[in-house]
């Protein structure tokens, strides 16, 4: 489970990857400083260099508003600032034929559709389509659940019939296991590989460097082998 995030981190993207099933958190609150709006891009020879990718938003109800009332602001303009950017950072890779594929879409729906959530929903969608992974995607506003944190988790693993949790390592901090204990279902801590190469930066920058760098082939085969739970 975890919110829609714009074009993910590597280590982000690794957890979905390893789970059966992805429950889109988008009736949680909106968080300005968190990833539902925006990614870290890396430049393609220097990871260290990065900058953000920012699409402006509009929360209705000021910082009580859930991720699925968000608004993309002024679309056209936003479409082409993201189209630009990615093609300054990514535009000379040996790849971006490959990444246009995915990229091009995301810049299509940002004028037909205005919800932040579904930007990143499908950015993050498009990335697992093209690396292999063919599981389930559902909403989390299409649940009952309960307020609590951990409770509410549990009871969206039971809705879609999970007998394990996929845990990651900021959801850790936090996670009472008594709910999903009652439930009957486990949970497993997931921890990417903190190795190098592709995993450089994986829990800071965008996935897109890696696709950019490696390609996708390449990064399908660490999904399938290098992830840990």
């Amino acid at each position: 489970m975890h919110q829609p995030n714009l074009f993910p981190r590597l280590s982000t993207l690794a957890k979905l990857y390893a789970a059966d099933c992805w429950v889109v958190l988008d009736d949680v609150q909106f968080t300005r400083r968190d990833f539902q709006h925006r990614a870290r891009l890396a430049a393609l020879e220097d990871p260290r260099q990065q900058q953000w990718l920012t699409l402006a938003t509009h929360l209705p109800r000021g910082r009580q508003s859930r991720i699925s009332e968000a608004r993309i602001v002024d679309p056209v303009l936003s479409r082409k600032k993201v189209g630009l950017l990615l093609r300054q950072h990514y535009g000379r890779s040996p790849h971006w034929s490959t990444l246009e594929a995915v990229i091009a879409p995301v810049l299509d729906l940002l004028t037909v559709d205005g919800r932040t959530a579904v930007i990143a929903e499908t950015s993050t969608r498009l990335l697992l389509d093209l690396l292999g992974w063919r599981g389930p995607v559902v909403r989390s506003s299409a649940y009952s659940a309960r307020d609590g944190r951990s409770e509410r988790l549990a009871d969206l693993a039971r809705e879609v019939g999970a007998d394990t949790y996929l845990c990651g390592t900021g959801g850790a901090r936090y996670l009472r296991r008594a709910p999903f204990d009652e439930y009957g279902i486990g949970v497993a801590l997931f921890r990417p590989p903190a190795c190098g190469g592709a995993w450089t930066g994986a829990r800071e920058i965008s996935v897109l460097w890696a696709l950019a760098t490696y390609g996708p082939q390449h990064l399908a085969g660490l999904l399938r082998g290098g992830s840990t739970a």
